[in-house]
């Protein structure tokens, strides 16, 4: 396992993240999780003895069970606070009430102090906003999350799943008024999903903002599980649960190109997957969710893959984004101002 620098923060974290996404199974998540406690600490210990020392939950997740569990799991196992990076999250609908949901002062100040008590913790490391509010002004939000992290409740923040200018003007709001700005990014990318690298990516790498992708294999997907010849009752969670979307007969590409790599690897086309996503420059810890323990291990042993260029090559030029305005026309244009050309 190797570590990384968290943006801006100096802070340290495995290249994997261990999402709880599958901890609890209440509304919707049943389709992701159902585990129960005992499976929760068994995951737990797997993790950390694997060297992740980054965990991800969110407060929505089968509406605060996840929070619950692994906070249970953390003291059932004797792990030390200090020695993990927790992250949870804020904006998901969490009751009936009108304000039970969104990125108001109200709602964010009462969902930090709810999550610290499911966590059984009196600080969260990161905390992200899950989403855009439309009825929220984003300078109530940013001065509410300064006020969390000024208070000690949490540590840094971070963003989930917003456009790349909206972040951008977040964080001119946060640089006028001197408040903590975002140091990380959240947001949905595999080689079945490369969309952030339009705008998202671009503007993380230029900003030094960590990025953390969720559903590296693309709602499991990419698990190996999926084929053109067994697309339907293949006994993964799209059986159930098919999200995010994603262009299947593309994925079914790329799986075609996986399939041989990851048996020359002597390895899993889910383990080529992730391999992928951990070398894309701007990725600082990649977040993996598991309902077994042979699962986890399988993308635990994918840090120790490495693709070669010809490998790479390949699996980018048949996962490529198409082109599209302003970006073939930046391409075109920026074509007399690169540094070989000014030397020439």
């Amino acid at each position: 396992m190797k570590y990384n620098l968290l943006g801006n923060t100096g802070l340290v974290v495995s290249e994997l993240c261990f999402g709880t996404m599958t901890f609890g199974g209440d509304g919707i998540w049943k389709n992701i999780g159902g585990l129960e406690q005992a499976q929760a600490d068994e995951l737990i210990k797997c993790a950390v003895d694997g060297g992740i020392n980054f965990i991800d939950t969110a407060n929505v997740y089968s509406y605060g069970q996840s929070e619950h569990l692994l906070g249970c799991a953390i003291k059932n196992l004797g792990i030390k606070r200090n020695d993990l990076v927790i992250a949870t999250k804020v904006r998901g609908r969490m009751g009936e009430g009108q304000n039970n949901a969104g990125l108001s002062r109200y709602h964010i100040l009462q969902s930090v102090d709810e999550s610290l008590q499911r966590l059984q913790m009196d600080h969260i490391d990161i905390l992200y906003v899950h989403g855009v509010d439309p009825l929220t002004p984003l300078e109530q939000t940013m001065r509410a999350l300064n006020d969390v992290v000024a208070s000690g409740k949490v540590r840094y923040i971070a963003v989930c799943n917003w456009p790349a200018w909206m972040v951008m003007k977040a964080q001119g709001i946060a640089a006028q008024h001197g408040w903590n700005k975002f140091e990380g990014l959240q947001y949905y990318y595999s080689i079945a999903g490369r969309d952030i690298e339009r705008e998202v990516l671009p503007m993380a790498i230029d900003q030094n903002l960590a990025v953390m992708p969720w559903s590296p294999l693309a709602g499991g997907f990419l698990s190996g599980k999926y084929t053109r010849e067994n697309e339907k009752n293949a006994g993964g969670r799209r059986d159930n649960f098919d999200f995010p979307p994603i262009n299947k007969e593309k994925a079914y590409d790329i799986i075609e190109i996986m399939d041989p790599i990851s048996k020359a690897h002597k390895t899993s086309v889910a383990a080529v997957a992730l391999a992928w996503v951990r070398r894309q420059l701007g990725i600082t810890s990649t977040i993996i969710g598991a309902r077994k323990v042979e699962q986890l291990k399988d993308n635990i042993h994918s840090t120790s893959i490495q693709l070669s260029d010809e490998e790479l090559k390949q699996l980018n030029e048949v996962s490529a984004l198409p082109k599209e305005y302003p970006g073939w026309m930046v391409e075109r244009q920026s074509g007399d101002r690169t540094l070989n050309q000014a030397k020439k």
